[in-house]
């Protein structure tokens, strides 16, 4: 085993690679866009990289991938069998009047002109995410959602489903960038205060928990906030 310097990577042995994804990095080549991905960064270093699951472009946080064959198809297994603990922040506009609340809301990929994961009772598949309030702020709320099947963008669909869509998701809610004024009342006289706090979608993948694809030893890997959402949490947090 051994601890790259790398600043994108975690953890790494011969098999797995942990990796703190960046908001706004492909986990892999997207199309026609020729913008840096994840896998290409990576494989220089590491060698070819087997994608395991993904994270939205705009999400930051941990990502396993495999360096093996044998590693990806073990990997493969505990995501279908859903024994991989996937652990998420969201920063949401609103308040819930619950502290711990589970959505059971079908899902359909792709259900509209807008590419968006749409909530469909008869066509979606079955789509659970358990959800925790960790912080109210005036207008906002921190939460802990943990995935408990792995649709494409089910979190944000839940989250916008029950009126509490994440900040800065311009797909299901049209939100837009969250600034210093907007936290802050009395920055609104100051020269900052159309400074952005954070511009993307305020998600994170603050925890994955799996089995090693070879000992199956239990492995628990963590990953800080990333510099903009904790600078929106420091402000939201001076204003309570």
């Amino acid at each position: 085993m051994n601890q790259p310097q790398d600043d994108l990577v975690l953890w790494s042995d011969d098999s797995l690679l942990i990796v703190d994804k960046p908001a706004g990095l492909l986990a892999i080549r997207g199309g026609f866009d020729d913008s840096p991905y994840l896998t290409g960064l990576l494989e220089p270093t590491f060698g070819r990289v087997w994608v395991v699951h993904r994270l939205d472009r705009q999400t930051s946080g941990v990502l396993v991938l495999a360096r093996t064959a044998a590693a990806h198809r073990a990997l493969n297994t505990q995501f279908q069998e859903h024994t991989v603990r996937k652990t998420y922040h969201a920063l949401t506009n609103g308040s819930p009047s619950w502290e711990t609340h589970t959505v059971s809301l079908a899902l359909r990929k792709d259900g509209d002109r807008r590419h968006r994961t749409v909530i469909d009772s008869a066509r979606g598949k079955p789509s659970v995410t358990h959800l925790r309030v960790l912080e109210r702020f005036a207008a906002h709320t921190l939460l802990e959602a943990i995935p408990e099947t792995g649709r494409t963008h089910q979190i944000r669909a839940h989250l916008a489903a029950i009126g509490l869509p994440i900040v800065g998701d311009a797909l299901y809610h049209g939100g837009q960038a969250l600034r210093l004024a907007d936290v802050a009342p009395d920055a609104k006289e100051t020269e900052r205060c159309q400074e952005i706090l954070i511009a993307r979608v305020a998600l994170h993948a603050l925890r994955l928990q799996i089995a090693h694809p070879i000992t199956g030893d239990p492995l628990v890997f963590e990953a800080p906030y990333p510099t903009d959402l904790a600078v929106t949490l420091r402000h939201l947090g001076a204003q309570g």
